[in-house]
Formats: structure tokens, sequence, C-alpha cells
């Protein structure tokens, strides 16, 4: 069984570690064999630490994603080759990443602590049960304060209805929280998980996630609450 953490940040967005920091750490400190980078609003992250881990010959491989506000929440877009745009709706933001060739995962179900997807939203795509609007994952194993809380509610009510395949994260944005959410599925590759989100043989797993000094939380709160500002200006800028 392989294992993936599929919801990590860098200083493209509000994490704390570079890219280039990122998958050192993921190589010599972790047994990761996959990873996303999911930065904010930005798939850049992404694919640079993918051009970086090739050009290296780093032993595990690294999806290109990024996760992205919608109207309702967050989502997680993975194997996404560019951005897809933000503050759109649910539907639409699900046909957008499924055009784009890329998978769709709800990452911290139900919380309150940040922009997440609510019961009402996973209530309406799972009545409606249309294959292109419809979640391909939820984040069930996340140790993050806004995945705690609710991560055991959000996993009963998909036992009971929703059926997502589930995957586990470290919504990382330092890296001695790299790795302490994880997905374990059959395969070590890229693509051998991708097929096991689409077949649900995934399993998702968390460990609580290591103490990270005072001082280096403060620095990076204070960096994240930068985060949507500088993603605003880019996008307006990309606008003219």
């Amino acid at each position: 069984m392989g294992k993936a953490d599929l919801h990590l940040h860098t200083r493209v967005s509000d994490g704390f570690a570079s890219v280039e920091q990122l998958l050192a750490w993921v190589e010599h400190c972790t047994d990761l064999d996959v990873i996303a980078v999911t930065d904010h609003e930005d798939v850049r992250g992404g694919l640079a630490a993918r051009e970086l881990a090739a050009k290296r010959g780093y032993r595990f491989e690294v999806i290109p994603g990024a996760e992205v506000t919608m109207l309702q929440g967050h989502v997680l877009a993975l194997f996404i080759e560019r951005d897809v745009p933000s503050f759109r709706g649910v539907e639409s933001t699900l046909a957008m990443i499924h055009d784009a060739g890329g998978l769709a995962v709800a990452p911290h179900p139900l919380s309150w602590l940040t922009r997440s997807v609510g019961q009402r939203t996973l209530d309406a795509l799972w009545q409606r049960g249309e294959a292109g609007v419809a979640f391909d994952a939820i984040e069930l194993a996340n140790p993050s304060p806004a995945g705690r809380r609710t991560g055991p509610k959000a996993a009963r009510l998909n036992a009971e209805r929703w059926g997502l395949p589930a995957t586990g994260s470290s919504d990382a944005h330092h890296l001695e929280h790299v790795g302490s959410g994880w997905t374990e599925f059959p395969g070590t590759t890229a693509e051998e998980l991708r097929r096991a989100i689409a077949a649900g043989t995934t399993k998702a797993a968390m460990t609580p996630a290591a103490p990270v000094p005072p001082a280096k939380l403060a620095l990076g709160l204070a960096w994240g609450y930068s985060a949507t500002p500088r993603k605003v200006v880019r996008m307006l800028g990309g606008r003219r």
C-alpha cells in the first residue's frame, strides 16, 4: 500500500516553506510515495514542484493542484495543469475541474473554522447524482484544527449517505506537519492513486501533528493572512 499526502501548502500561497524546502523534507523526513501541492487559487507551486522533483530524481511523485475557493467553500483540484477560476458556484467549479482533467476533493468538510463545503451542499449533490457535478472524494482524515472537529461527523454522513471515496491529508502549512494525514492506496504512483480514488479503494488515516514553535506559528499566521490579498492582486492583474 502506498501513502499520499494530498493537501500541502507552500509560500506560493499561505504555506511557510518554499517549494524546494517542501520537496527536500518529503524526500528525507517522510515515507510518502505521492504528494499534492495545493496552494490557494494557484497551481504554480504544484507545477514547479513536479518539475523540480523530476529534475532531482526524488523517490516520490508530485500531483499539481490547487485549493480553490467556491461560493460554498473550498475544493481541492488535483491533477490540473492550469488555474481554475475562483468564487464560482460549486456545480460550475466541479465541472471546470473535470473539464480540465482533474479530480475534485472536498477538504475539511463541514468545518466552521475555515471555508468548507457544508452538509446542505453535499446532500444536494448526492441527491442529484450527476457524475459531472459531483465530488470525486472527500477528505476524512485531516489533523488540522479545521479537520479534526468535524471529521467524525463527516465520516458518519459519508458512510450513511454520500458514499464518496475517502482521502487523508495533513493540510500542512509547516514542514513539521507534512505527512500527519495521509491516503493509503494500492500501488505507489500518482496514476495508481488516481485509479484507486476512482475505484473507491483508498483509506484515510492520520496521526497527531508534531508541535510547531509558537514564534514560527505566529510568523506563519501573519504570512497566511496576507495570502488572500496577494491572490486578489494577482487575479486582478491577470484580467488587465
